[in-house]
This record gives C-alpha cells, structure tokens and sequence, in this order.
C-alpha cells in the first residue's frame, strides 16, 4: 500500500515541477513585452519529460515519388515527420522550438482551436528536446503518432517527449494538405482539403483516410531504409549520429489522437508491421472505416465525454458501451484490448491543448470548456503519460504492466470500462 501511494505521489510530483504549483492549471509563463506594433503577446511552457533519457529531435523530408498527392494531383505526395529519441546529452545542440519558425509565423495570423490571431507568441514556445543531438543507445521500439484531421503533428509534443525520454524512437507525422505544413527552403504547404464543402456522398471522407493509411505505410517503408543505414531525407541532410542504429523496426507501434486514432486502427488491420496501437478519441465511422473489420493485435481505447456527435451520444462517455462504433470494433477485435474514459475531459483532452489552453486561458480571456472539459491538467498529463508508456512497454517492450490491469487510485480522472 505504502509502495503504491509513494508511486502516485512521484508521478504528480514529476508533472507538477515543472508546472509550477500544483493547482488545477499550469504556472502562466511570462507574457512577451509589449511593441508598437501590437499587443502582448501571450506564451506558453510544455512539461518537461519524466523518462531518464534526455529527448533529441530532428525532421526528415520524405518524398513519395510515384505518388500523387490526393488533393493536389499535380503534385508528388511529400511528408514531413519528427523523428524524436532517447539523445546524449549535448551542450551544442539547440533546443527545438514547439514549431518550425515559418509555421509558427503562420499561426501567428492564422492559429488552431479558434484561438484569436495575432495574441499568442508561437515563436517564444519551446520544448526540452535538443535539435539533432546524437542518440543514446540502441535499438528502440518504434512508435508513430498521426494527428487529427487538420491538426499539426506537434500537438502531441507533449506525450511524443514523454516516450522518447522513457526509452522510444517516436515518429511523429503531419499529413500534406489537411493543415498547413512547413518544408525547407521556408515553404508552408497551405491546407488544400475542402473542408467548408458538404461530404454528401462521402467520398472527401472517404479518399482522406485511405490517403493517411498510405502516408503511415510509406512512413513505415522510409524508417526501414533508415534502420538499414539509409537516408531517407529528400535534401540529404545530416542525421543525428545513430539515428538509424536507434530503430527496432521488428517492435513498433502507434497511436493517434481523433483521426489519426482511426488512422491507428485502420493502418493495423491493413499492414502487420504495426504490432500494437492506442486509438485516442477516434470516430471510428469516419469516411469509409469498417469497424466490424478489428485487430487481432493489442489496441488501447481512450475516450473522453462526446460533445461532438449528435444525440444520443451527445454528452455521453465515448465507450464500447456508448458509441456504436466502438462496440462494433471492440466486439471484432480478437487481441488483448482495454477501454479507458475520462469522463471530464472533452475530444482534445488527449492532446497539448490539454496543457497549455489553461496556461492561454486568462491572458486571452477564453473558455476552453468545450474543448478540453474541466479535468485537472496536471492530473490527466500525468495519467495520460502513465498509460501511454505502460501500454508500450508492455506490448513493446514486453514488461507486464500491473497499471493495465484496473483502475488506479493514482489517477482518478480515468475510468476504466467493463
């Protein structure tokens, strides 16, 4: 007993330092001074990963020659992704910005959430990873994180860091067109689906998952050349040393938050390199998903309480017992599973926003209700961590993890559901 509650106590205590105080929102970080040509801009800090590793992080280019771009057909399909790692420490390697600087000028005027323009210092934000550092050791499972629909690939910096620092290669992915993405040489790839256009008949739905499926497969073909020895950048640029030795391609999983967690599910049933997936708060008949298909591998459900759906969902804990979607692929779904719910948190609550919407909150006089729910944030970054890792570990790193098991006393604000 004493052993569990001293474990609870060092895991809110490992958010909550570099939180500041541990109250129901993280410490505000200072606002940026005010200039002649604008307001003050608001800020926000990230927390600092909990893992023993220091994180390093670069990007890689990848172009898919033969491909083309759904949205663009003119165009040859190209990625960018962030691969992020256990590093050594490394006193010449900067630190790495939350975003690339031409994308967080473009937030600047154009920002996610519906946060009001031109009032938050996206440039100011950092994170605790080392651009390019060299890596720390060898032969790391692999995990790939895809976003939600016309969200960035760094709103999930904050558990992508947290996996990287526990011992992870973490591949984080944005997909070309549904948001803006930033590609060298300064060019921001605007976003091209047309989402202010009907979806009568599906097909838009339709045609942008199966063209996520192929970017996490073509993913998965481009890391396989890197752990070969490979480079699989477009321009060639330099790796970190030992990035590619870092790879265990024959351990790999992946997780994804609303679209990319049916992204997760799908690209599982369709590809078996994928060997375990966490589908966090994905609408699982989205475009032409088939829930009834499964997985026969292990897949971690994350729900919060749906306020994006019509009645009788509305409202409602998104579960295999609530969301007809859900059961269907939970009753078709053959491998170990788990279901978890936090009942006061909303469809963001699995993402940054969770963290740092609070930290936005009085300097720009917004309510981040809708989005993220009440739930404590530090609390729930805690929770979301613990769970994260302990799923990986166990079907990645092949350590039984007594937190799958049931429900914690450490981390109340997670339901687990029967």
């Amino acid at each position: 007993m004493r052993r569990a509650l001293l474990t609870c106590l060092l895991a809110a205590t490992a958010v909550a330092v570099t939180a500041g105080p541990a109250t129901a929102v993280p410490a505000e970080p200072a606002l940026a001074a005010p200039t002649a040509a604008g307001p003050t801009l608001a800020g926000f800090t990230l927390p600092r990963p909990t893992g023993p590793h220091p994180v390093g992080t670069t990007e890689l280019h990848l172009v898919q020659h033969g491909r083309a771009d759904p949205w663009v057909p003119d165009q040859t399909r190209e990625l960018m992704i962030s691969v992020w790692y256990p590093a050594q420490r490394s006193p010449r390697s900067p630190v790495a910005g939350y975003l690339p600087p031409d994308l967080a000028d473009h937030y600047a005027e154009h920002p996610p959430l519906g946060l009001p323009a031109g009032r938050v210092d996206w440039r100011g934000v950092q994170t605790q990873a080392l651009t390019g550092a060299p890596v720390s050791g060898a032969g790391y499972p692999v995990v790939l994180y895809s976003p939600g629909v016309g969200v960035s690939r760094a709103l999930g910096t904050v558990l992508v860091a947290e996996l990287a620092s526990r011992g992870y290669v973490v591949v984080t992915v944005d997909h070309t067109h549904e948001t803006e993405v930033a590609f060298p040489g300064g060019r921001v790839e605007p976003t091209r689906v047309p989402f202010d256009q009907p979806d009568t008949d599906g097909q838009k739905s339709a045609l942008l998952m199966d063209s996520r499926d192929q970017d996490i497969r073509f993913v998965l073909d481009q890391l396989t050349v890197l752990a070969a020895g490979g480079n699989p950048d477009a321009e060639q640029r330099r790796l970190p040393s030992g990035l590619g030795r870092a790879l265990d391609m024959a351990n790999v999983g992946m997780f994804g938050h609303s679209g990319g967690g049916v992204t997760t599910g799908r690209v599982m049933y369709a590809d078996r390199r994928v060997d375990a997936g966490i589908n966090m708060e994905g609408f699982l008949e989205f475009g032409n998903t088939r829930p009834e298909n499964g997985v026969d591998r292990p897949i971690l459900m994350m729900g919060a309480r749906s306020h994006e759906q019509q009645p009788p969902l509305y409202g409602k804990p998104r579960t295999h017992l609530t969301d007809p979607s859900w059961a269907t692929f939970w009753a078709h779904s053959t491998g170990w599973k788990l279901d978890l719910n936090v009942p006061d948190g909303r469809h963001y609550t699995f993402t940054d926003a969770q963290w740092f919407l609070p930290q936005l909150a009085g300097p720009l006089g917004i309510d981040n209700q809708a989005t993220i729910g009440t739930v404590d944030p530090v609390r729930i970054t805690a929770a979301e961590r613990a769970y994260t890792a302990a799923f990986f570990d166990q079907h990645l790193k092949h350590r039984p993890q007594p937190l799958l098991t049931g429900p914690s006393a450490c981390y109340p604000d997670v339901s687990v559901i029967r």
